[in-house]
């Protein structure tokens, strides 16, 4: 019989992502390709085609999609009520079936040691109902509802892709007892010097860049306003990158051009003298890098994720926040005013940590040797010795 480290150390790790926007599929791949190689994963997610290049021993198993019909799903049950456990759970949907068969399946024949959900209420609840272990991930938002409180209560551990100033302040004990976090998880941090990415881009050195960013979650910002932007600061001219919203209403000035979804956001963020974005995790992490002054605008999420997170980071002075964006000329002056005078970049750049990554691995790796009775490994293997990170 294999001795508790070695069973420790060979048991596979499970891992769902949501396939909503690139924040999911960044940081998980972060985490997988920093643990050892010895540890085998079964990453299960609707796409397949939204992740970088992920280390050996990772095997990415497609599933039909939890939230979104299939072809051939022509009917559903609506008449019965969801539990206030579940958020996301409509009745004859056969994809949904499938996917928790798949899931569920892997669970009997893998004997894992831990399944990582990023983020499903109903999964972290199946993996415990299922007698796997669970972390889950934590977002920001309004997630004291009895579905979140379910997976959050029966979990292992909390995995927060933040820093720990940026913990909302109602979070009871029981919880952040739980939580390890990690400024900057998933985000390329390696940004180009701002003149580097000017001359990449073909941008003149003595123009004033406003970058507005919007991410892939969501259906972003809307035209309009940023046309009264743009005609309210001449000074500035105005790029656009991810999806803008169309209005027919919108004049638009010679100085906002809008260049679409990007593969080079680094260097526009690099390039930029003032942000205006939403708050998804990876333009985040990439703004706070940069330590440009940014009026945060958070785009609709479900259970107020944005909005959240851009009051947590207005606590904490790395950002301007505003509900929506300003509708009149005389108050987007204002909001840049405002977002230069109390821009600290120091105090955005304290908010990534050094080793994310690593540190995240690290801490998986630790909590599956406790949950598993490795103490040696616990012990002498990793330097952290709870599940608080920082």
């Amino acid at each position: 019989m294999k001795d508790l480290q070695d069973i420790a150390g060979s048991k596979p790790l499970g891992y769902f992502v949501h396939h909503q926007g690139r924040g999911h599929a960044l940081r998980a791949a972060a985490i997988l390709n920093a643990l050892p190689i010895s540890r085998p994963v079964r990453l299960f997610c609707a796409r397949d085609d939204i992740f970088p290049e992920l280390r050996e021993n990772v095997k990415v198993e497609r599933i039909p999609s939890l939230f979104e019909r299939q072809g051939d799903e022509r009917g559903s049950v609506d008449s019965i009520d969801t539990p206030e456990t579940l958020h996301c759970a409509p009745l004859g949907w056969p994809g949904i079936r499938e996917a928790m068969a798949r899931i569920t399946g892997w669970f009997a024949s893998a004997d894992p040691a831990l399944m990582i959900v990023d983020v499903s209420a109903e999964i972290a609840q199946l993996s415990r109902i299922c007698s796997v272990p669970h972390v889950a991930v934590v977002q920001h938002g309004e997630r004291g509802d009895p579905g979140h409180r379910a997976g959050y209560d029966g979990a292992a551990g909390l995995l927060c892709p933040f820093h720990r100033s940026l913990a909302q302040p109602e979070w009871p004990e029981r919880h952040r007892a739980k939580m390890g976090f990690f400024g900057g998880l998933g985000v390329d941090t390696h940004l180009p010097e701002r003149a580097a990415a000017r001359r990449r881009l073909g941008i003149a050195e003595d123009r004033q860049i406003a970058l507005v960013i919007t991410g892939g979650g969501g259906n972003g910002l809307s035209q309009a306003p940023l046309s009264v932007a743009a005609r309210a600061l001449p000074e500035f001219d105005w790029i656009t990158i991810g999806k803008v919203q169309r209005d027919w209403h919108a004049t638009e000035p010679a100085n906002l051009s809008h260049r679409g979804w990007v593969e080079g956001g680094g260097d526009y963020i690099a390039a930029a003298d003032l942000i205006v974005a939403s708050t998804g995790n990876s333009t985040c992490g990439q703004v706070l890098t940069a330590g440009k002054p940014w009026i945060a605008v958070p785009e609709w999420r479900y259970f107020d994720e944005q909005v959240e997170k851009a009051k947590a980071l207005a606590r904490v002075g790395a950002c301007t926040h505003l509900p929506w964006l300003p509708s009149s000329a005389a108050s987007w002056i204002d909001a840049v005013d405002t977002a230069k005078r109390q821009h600290c970049p120091e105090r955005q750049k304290r908010l990534i940590d050094a080793a994310p990554a690593q540190a995240a691995a690290d801490w998986v790796e630790t909590l599956i040797a406790r949950l598993w009775g490795d103490a040696d490994r616990c012990d002498d293997t990793y330097e952290q010795k709870d599940l608080n990170h920082v």
